[in-house]
């Protein structure tokens, strides 16, 4: 039975579900892992997430569909992704098809938790692995611990398909050695002042742009851009440094073997953000929100779409993704996970 909550109002945030996920690696091996009920983590004052910030993760979801099954979306692609930054990180990649069993399981034994269909919400999944042994010279950890947690969770950004207002960041994205491109929660940690101090100025996000030349879109602190030109075309900025978001890669192929329209995956100047038709932030947490305005300094830039509702491209993007993730639109083979 679903749990006795107000569905349409949960916003991004933790609730404590049922059943979580827990594996250990030790003398060189995994255990076989299995399910608890413990929310709470015990480990050495000098453990080496602590010390060395050793500690990586993912993000998916699961959701109910119209049919009234409970599906994931491309979660081997989450496995793919934990198992690179694993290797950055001098780390042991837990193996793939174990991530998406693992997964499974925990969405299948908090299945009351997930939100029904239509509600606005979803069941968000967060995978990681931490460094768990003392560690005080500068080495990897030699004991690890890999868990998954599942919350039930509304919108990320406040006013659900509203357009958001951003700013251009003053600080550079925090990617320390080349590793923007996985998901480490040094990364993340390092953005927060970023971040905070946005909030605290009235802004959603941070636009980053590239630290060399500072002329270049890269992203924000959690999520992709897209743009969609005066003709029709999505353009999705390309660098080294940024996160190869799922969604992002996802609505790439959307747009052009479902919508039909041109795609371009290119260096996108800051310069050009002004032409642009639409804009819109991408991710799992995000999925597709509207940009309505971005400010840099004295220079403010508003979306010709408005900042009343989401632009017509976004939002037949946004209906055709959610539809495909829900199982109203037929989707591309592998890419639906059917759990329970």
């Amino acid at each position: 039975m679903k749990k006795d909550l107000d569905w349409s109002s949960l916003g991004f945030g933790y609730i404590a579900t049922d059943y979580r996920y827990s594996s250990k690696f030790k003398d060189g091996a995994w255990d076989e892992g299995q399910l608890i009920t413990d929310s709470m983590i015990t480990l050495s004052e000098c453990a080496g997430v602590f010390q060395y910030a050793q500690t990586i993760f993912e993000g998916l979801k699961a959701y109910s569909t119209k049919d009234g099954h409970i599906v994931c979306f491309r979660p081997d692609l989450n496995a793919a992704r934990m198992a690179d930054s694993a290797k950055r990180l001098e780390m042991p990649v837990f193996p793939e098809d174990r991530f998406i069993d693992a997964v499974c399981q925990v969405v299948k034994a908090n299945q009351d938790w997930v939100p029904p269909y239509g509600s606005g919400a979803t069941l968000y999944i967060r995978p990681y692995m931490m460094g768990t042994n003392p560690v005080i010279g500068v080495k990897p950890a030699n004991e690890y611990e890999f868990r998954v947690f599942a919350t039930p969770v509304g919108p990320y950004f406040k006013g659900g398909a509203k357009p958001i207002v951003i700013k251009v960041s003053d600080f550079d994205r925090a990617a320390p050695h080349g590793t923007g491109h996985i998901k480490a929660g040094l990364n993340y940690a390092m953005s927060l002042h970023a971040i905070v101090t946005a909030h605290d100025e009235g802004f959603a996000e941070n636009m980053y742009l590239d630290p060399e030349s500072r002329t270049k879109v890269e992203e924000t602190g959690g999520a992709n851009f897209i743009f969609i030109t005066k003709d029709g075309t999505l353009v999705t900025p390309k660098s080294d440094s940024i996160l190869p978001s799922i969604t992002r890669r996802s609505i790439m192929y959307v747009v052009e073997h479902y919508l039909g329209m041109k795609v371009e995956h290119r260096p996108v100047y800051f310069d050009e953000v002004k032409d642009f038709a639409e804009c819109g932030l991408c991710g799992t947490a995000a999925v597709i929100s509207p940009v309505g305005r971005i400010v840099n300094h004295d220079t403010v830039i508003d979306i010709p779409a408005g900042m009343e509702e989401m632009g017509p491209v976004t939002k037949k993007l946004y209906d055709t993704l959610t539809g495909i993730q829900m199982g109203s639109i037929e989707a591309p083979e592998g890419w639906i996970k059917k759990i329970c």
